[in-house]
């Protein structure tokens, strides 16, 4: 190690910092601890030394971990070459050190990292550039997306998602469709949500990813249709309704409430006697914002629902319907 004895560092340290060399990893990792708690930067070196340098993986992985609360160049270079060690506990350390990273200042080097030829590495930059909202990060995350791993792809897609830049429509819409693996083709489905209803790439990528064969893909495209408040996309959703899972009728029921298009009135009204008691939770409350007259009385009958929960939804669907009278 280097020497630890910081000449500015307070004397009440001097105990912790000497007990860094004993010869006890166990004391050794205490003594980390003990410096932490002192919270003075002068110290930080003494950190970034036993997580550089000491031998026992515990005491680099709680240097890591308090580390966290210092975010100076050094201390982010430090955590990510730490990303490389050979433990890793470790690695996993320096990776959740970095996503609490709180200064946008600390970007440059994590846009760096995110180059490195080691997927941990590249996955744990984006992860902390995801938490710092750095615009600069559109273009290495962007990249990312055609990354050989998963995971990599995976922090990307959630990087351009907070980023909101319409630049990455394009690039997401075409992983929902192309994309081998669910993860990142329900994750981008999810993305999609901050572009407009009429975007000439979200909405035809959606309704794609709303017959997409797994499940849950299904369902994120269902959710984010709603959100946009696709209309073109209610006979879909009518049809997603029939789905063999029910979290996808779920969803798409909900977001048929959201686009408030009476005529899908009739579709979603059939799921008020569905066996399901959170799909006709859902289909209630759908059809108060869907603002049929129709639904008045299906709704009523549901009234003597057997789940408190449901016919509390009838009860709200039927004030919006018809202003209280229930």
């Amino acid at each position: 190690m280097t020497d630890l004895f910081e000449p500015n560092a307070p004397p009440e340290a001097a105990s912790a910092l000497a007990r860094l060399r004993d010869a006890d990893a166990a004391v050794r990792r205490i003594a980390v601890l003990d410096l932490a708690d002192f919270e003075d930067e002068t110290l930080v070196p003494a950190l970034v030394s036993a997580l550089r340098d000491d031998a026992a993986p515990e005491v680099r992985r709680e240097a890591a971990a308090v580390l966290a609360a210092w975010e100076q160049e050094d201390v982010v270079e430090a955590l990510c070459a730490a990303l490389l060690d050979v433990d890793a506990p470790v690695r996993e350390a320096a990776q959740q050190a970095l996503s609490e990273l709180k200064n946008l200042e600390s970007a440059p080097v994590l846009r760096r990292w995110a180059a490195r030829p080691e997927p941990f590495a590249r996955r744990a930059a984006l992860r902390g550039l995801r938490e710092l909202r750095d615009a600069a990060a559109f273009e290495p995350a962007r990249a990312a997306l055609d990354d050989a791993d998963a995971e990599v792809r995976l922090e990307a897609v959630a990087v351009l998602g907070w980023l909101k830049d319409a630049r990455a429509l394009g690039p997401l819409a075409a992983l929902t469709v192309t994309d081998a693996h669910v993860a990142v083709r329900r994750a981008a489905a999810g993305a999609l949500g901050f572009a407009n209803a009429d975007d000439a790439h979200a909405a035809p990528a959606l309704l794609n990813a709303l017959r997409d064969a797994d499940w849950q893909v299904r369902e994120e495209a269902a959710t984010t249709l709603g959100k946009l408040r696709a209309h073109p996309a209610r006979d879909a959703l009518v049809t997603a309704l029939a789905d063999d899972y029910w979290q996808v009728r779920l969803r798409a029921t909900r977001a048929l409430g959201r686009l408030a298009d009476p005529h899908a009135a009739d579709a979603v009204s059939a799921l008020l006697a569905h066996t399901i008691s959170n799909l006709r939770k859902e289909a209630a409350l759908a059809l108060g914002e869907l603002g049929s007259a129709a639904s008045i009385a299906p709704l009523r009958a549901a009234l003597e629902d057997r789940d408190p929960e449901v016919r509390k939804a009838v009860r709200i669907a039927l004030q919006q319907l018809e202003g209280g009278a229930s």
